[in-house]
């Protein structure tokens, strides 16, 4: 069984990075993805699109307080400091990561903001 504790940092440091062909390559081809506030991005391509030119947020780094990983699935709460349509912001978050064959298949934010 796999310990997924690495792929989700990595996750975080590719974003934080803006190294987006990184972060890509850990997401699976049919990616689904549910934010708060927003309807799910469905699809390496569509995901891209967001981390290319649609994500509000920006300047910005994700401090990881824990995570849990249960079989295929790894559980990351933390906060993010940076910039969300010009206002400087910071909140907590919670990410749930779900893997299929080695590759984020699903992914699922909480966060204590109405949408990011």
């Amino acid at each position: 069984m796999t310990d997924y504790t690495e792929h989700v940092h990595e996750y975080y440091d590719a974003v934080d990075a803006d190294r987006i062909d990184d972060l890509l390559a850990l997401f699976a081809d049919d990616i689904v993805y549910d934010r708060p506030g927003q309807q799910p991005i469905e699809g390496k391509a569509d995901l891209e699109a967001f981390y290319r030119e649609d994500r509000p947020l920006e300047d910005g780094s994700h401090t990881v307080h824990d995570v849990l990983v249960d079989g295929d699935r790894a559980a990351a709460r933390g906060t993010f400091s940076g910039v969300q349509d010009g206002e400087t912001v910071e909140f907590g978050f919670a990410d749930i990561h779900v893997f299929e064959d080695g590759r984020i298949a699903k992914r699922y934010t909480y966060t204590d903001r109405d949408t990011v």
